[in-house]
């Protein structure tokens, strides 16, 4: 069993940049392929980026220049630096662990953070 716990979310406005933060339990945690992914009311989930356990990572053409998914593997923290946000980016925002074959479903997730850009 592995326990995501996320922060860093917040209110801001346009343009703005946020750090999102994942803290993982598992000591296997960097043999996880891990990732995030946001639920807006009323949406479909959305996979934004995942990084493998070699350390290479895709990214949403949506966030794509906008996005970095980074991990410390001794601190067994995954990040998420998101730059130029935009209203649309508005939504809980979900670190997740275990990957899928289906962009933005994991086998572990965590509570979320939520994130609210204003324009």
């Amino acid at each position: 069993q592995v326990q995501l716990v996320e922060s860093g979310g917040g209110s801001l406005q346009a343009g703005g940049s946020l750090r999102l933060s994942c803290a993982a339990s598992a000591y296997t945690f960097s043999t996880y392929c891990m990732g995030w992914f946001r639920q807006a009311p009323g949406k479909e989930r959305e996979g934004d980026a995942v990084i493998d356990s070699n350390g290479s990572t895709r990214y949403a053409d949506s966030v794509k220049g906008r996005f970095t998914i980074s991990k410390d593997n001794a601190k067994n923290t995954l990040y998420l630096q998101m730059n130029s946000l935009k209203p649309e980016d508005t939504a809980m925002y979900y670190c997740g662990a275990g990957c899928t074959v289906v962009a933005g479903y994991f086998r572990y997730w965590g509570h979320g953070t939520q994130v609210t850009v204003s324009s």
